[in-house]
Order: C-alpha cells, then sequence, then structure tokens
C-alpha cells in the first residue's frame, strides 16, 4: 500500500512561481533519466537536442476559456462560479463558492443580467448543473465578462492582457479547459519549427483540463482515491503519427500529465492508440506499466498531487523525490508558471 504522505515534499513559498517567465522558453529544465536517476540542470530552449529523427512530441491542444464569473445571487450575495464541462448548448456543469448560495432553485446574475444561470441539481461530486439564459453567442460573452481561472496558489493574479495570454500555449486550438496544460507553456513556435526541422515528428491530442486533473487526494491510501473522469479526443491522423513511431521503435513522448494520460487511455493491450473520443478518470500511479509513453515532459507538481503520483509512476519515487530536493536546492521556479523537467 502506498500511502499519500509518501508524496509529500517540504516546498518554501518563495519558489511558487506568480508570474511567468519573461519569455516562454526561457525557463530552466531538469533533465533526469528514468532508468539512473541521473540529474543534469539545463534550459528548455535546449529541449530539441534531446530527440532524435522520428521521435513524437505528443501535445494537447485544448484551450482555456475564460471560465471563473462572479456573479451575484437572487439574495444579494456574491457568488463565484466556475464552469467546469458543457453538458448541452446551454447547460454546464459547474463549481460555485459558496455552495450553500447555489442551492436547486437559485438564479445567479453576472454583469448586470447579461448572464443568469439557475441551479438545477447537485451532483453526487458537490458540483452544480447550470442553465444559462443570455443573448448572442456565449463564447463571445464569456470572452467579454469571464476570467481566467488560476490555481489557488498563484494569489498575484495576472492584471494584464499579456499575462493572460501567457496562461494558453501556442499551440491551444479547441475550446473546453478550464486550466492550463502547464507543460506546454514554454514552447514557442520557433521551437516547434527546431524540433520539426530535426525530425522530430508533432502529433496533436486533445484533453479538456478539468478536476479530475487537480482535484486533491484526501484518502490516506492512494488507491482509494477516485478521479474525476475528464473529455479527451485523439483523431486518426495524430494516431497513425504515434503508432508509426511506436512501430519503428522511436520514442514517444508526451507534453505534460494531460498528453500522457490521454495516450495511456486511448492505447489498446498491444500499446496501439486507437482514434476517437472518450472519457478517461485514469490514475496513474507507482506500479502501473505504461503503454505508449517513453518519456514526459512535464513542470513540477504540489506535494501529494495526482500529477506527482503520475510522474513518479514513470520515474520512481525515490528519483523524481531526490530530484525534487535536488529543484529546491537550486532554486528552480514551480507549479503552473515555474519550470520544468524532462524525463527521458
Amino acid at each position: 500500500m502506498m500511502k499519500r504522505s509518501d508524496f509529500y515534499f517540504e516546498l518554501p513559498p518563495r519558489l511558487i512561481a506568480q508570474h511567468p517567465a519573461a519569455e516562454r522558453s526561457g525557463s530552466r529544465m531538469l533533465l533526469l533519466d528514468r532508468n539512473t536517476g541521473s540529474i543534469q540542470h539545463r534550459r528548455f530552449s535546449e529541449i530539441a537536442s534531446f530527440f532524435a529523427p522520428g521521435d513524437c512530441l505528443v501535445i494537447n491542444d485544448s484551450k482555456v476559456i475564460p471560465a471563473r464569473l462572479l456573479g451575484e445571487s437572487s439574495r444579494g450575495s456574491a457568488v463565484e462560479l466556475l464552469l467546469h464541462e458543457r453538458l448541452d448548448e446551454r447547460r454546464w456543469e459547474v463549481l460555485v463558492k459558496p455552495g450553500k448560495k447555489a442551492r436547486a432553485g437559485e438564479k445567479i446574475s453576472f454583469a448586470k443580467g447579461k448572464l443568469t444561470a439557475s441551479i438545477e441539481s447537485v451532483t453526487d461530486d458537490g458540483l452544480r448543473v447550470a442553465a444559462f439564459e443570455y443573448e448572442g453567442i456565449f463564447e463571445t460573452l464569456l470572452d467579454e465578462i469571464g476570467e481566467t481561472p488560476l490555481p489557488h496558489y498563484i494569489t498575484e493574479h495576472p492584471a494584464t492582457a499579456s499575462e493572460r495570454a501567457r496562461y494558453q500555449t501556442v499551440y491551444a486550438r479547441y475550446d473546453g479547459s478550464v486550466a492550463a496544460p502547464t507543460a506546454g507553456l514554454h514552447f514557442t513556435e520557433e521551437i516547434l519549427r527546431e524540433l520539426s526541422g530535426a525530425g522530430v515528428r508533432i502529433a496533436r491530442v486533445t484533453l479538456h483540463v478539468g478536476l479530475g486533473t487537480f482535484r486533491p487526494v484526501k484518502a490516506d491510501n492512494i488507491d482509494d482515491h477516485r478521479m474525476h473522469s475528464e473529455y479527451c479526443r485523439v483523431e486518426p491522423d495524430q494516431a497513425e503519427i504515434i503508432n508509426e513511431a511506436r512501430k519503428n521503435n522511436r520514442r514517444v513522448i508526451a507534453v505534460g500529465t494531460t498528453s500522457c494520460r490521454t495516450l495511456e487511455s486511448s492505447a489498446d493491450e498491444a500499446g496501439i492508440v486507437v482514434a476517437g473520443s472518450r472519457r478517461t478518470g485514469i490514475f496513474i500511479k507507482p506500479g502501473y506499466t505504461f503503454r505508449v509513453v517513453d518519456g514526459l515532459l512535464t513542470n513540477f507538481h504540489l506535494p501529494e498531487s495526482t500529477l506527482i503520483m503520475l510522474v513518479s509512476a514513470l520515474a520512481g519515487r525515490e528519483r523524481v523525490l531526490s530530484a525534487y530536493r535536488q529543484a529546491i536546492k537550486e532554486e528552480y521556479r514551480f507549479y503552473s508558471y515555474g519550470d520544468c523537467m524532462l524525463i527521458l
């Protein structure tokens, strides 16, 4: 049995990045050998030098939506609503704070009535199902009145449009995430061209980041934790790129835990990626046998999170925690806006 506390580490608060680096590709990169545990301290701008022709880099092209809405209940109380997942044209699963202000039948108004939400029901997960009323196009209205939701540990919220843009990958394509797949934030168009020019195949998958990625582990025994499912998709031409790399014995390197979870959820027992849309609640933890992923680019994660457990499944818990200790000693920047780790 593995305990949640097996993945704990002390992090000085000053190392939690509050703002992105001056340049996307300017981050530091800890290179970890998953087989030996050896560590190198490099720069993300060097990433192309660690790939060989025919290797496949897999990115998550989900786009963060301005999912945070600040409104007022029918009783005049302030309410914060976070869009979680769209159910149909006007209905969403949402997270509401404070929850007691969002009982079934409650109405919430945003932007002086430009948008209203009626709470229909409460789900088993403590989320709400809300039906929205508005005129015009919902996405356009959301861009006008919504805010980009940031993780709770970023207390200095970005005040500028440029910083808001930095919480989005340069290759984001499909609306749906409530948080960025942050390992991808380091990439620039120039680095993607450099990788392609070096013969690296770049494949796209989509996983809309929701509660499943960030829900904290509360159970002492991690086997008792259950992930919230998320939508993911692999298009046929992208599955072909990934499967061709595997057929040719080239490496498949996932950018971020979301790309990794999509690949592992979409693979059959032989490790062939099957195209299509699906929901995944996969919880990758030590003891898991990877079917597709050979390497991972990832940011540094919160202690006791499902994310550090996934990284530990790939490289080994002791090696990962040792790498984290080194990163803390060298004062790497942690979490969403922070530096990254390349595991090969």
